[in-house]
């Protein structure tokens, strides 16, 4: 019975930890966006969390914009990025060691993936 109960608890404790390490975004990310018009963008992402506050900065070859409206809750979080006036909302879902993101270009959304950078 001290076994189990070891066992289990043991377990549980290294899912609690390894979800927390999951849902950690704090820090830079970087992949390219394909826009609908076909053209791949180097982009980077700065992000800091708090609590379920999402914060941080995008940059691209258009330069640095900051991350607005940011919530993240569990593995999953959204935000917007304004350009030139217009608002572009990001969704996406926390991986171990990615990003998996949609974002919508005015109706028409693109999907990638960011690396965490070095």
């Amino acid at each position: 019975m001290k076994k189990r109960f070891f066992t289990t608890t043991a377990l549980l404790c290294c899912f609690v930890v390894c979800f927390a390490v999951i849902a950690d975004i704090t820090g830079k990310w970087s992949g390219s966006i394909t826009t609908p018009d076909g053209q791949d963008l180097p982009v980077s992402y700065t992000f800091k969390v708090d609590g379920e506050k999402l914060t941080g900065e995008a940059t691209s070859p258009g330069g640095t914009v900051t991350v607005d409206d940011g919530k993240i809750k569990d593995d999953t979080f959204s935000f917007k990025v304004t350009v030139q006036g217009n608002d572009y909302p990001h969704t996406g879902k926390v991986y171990a060691d990615s990003i998996a993101m949609d974002v919508d270009f005015g109706g028409q959304k693109t999907h990638t993936v960011l690396k965490r950078a070095k």
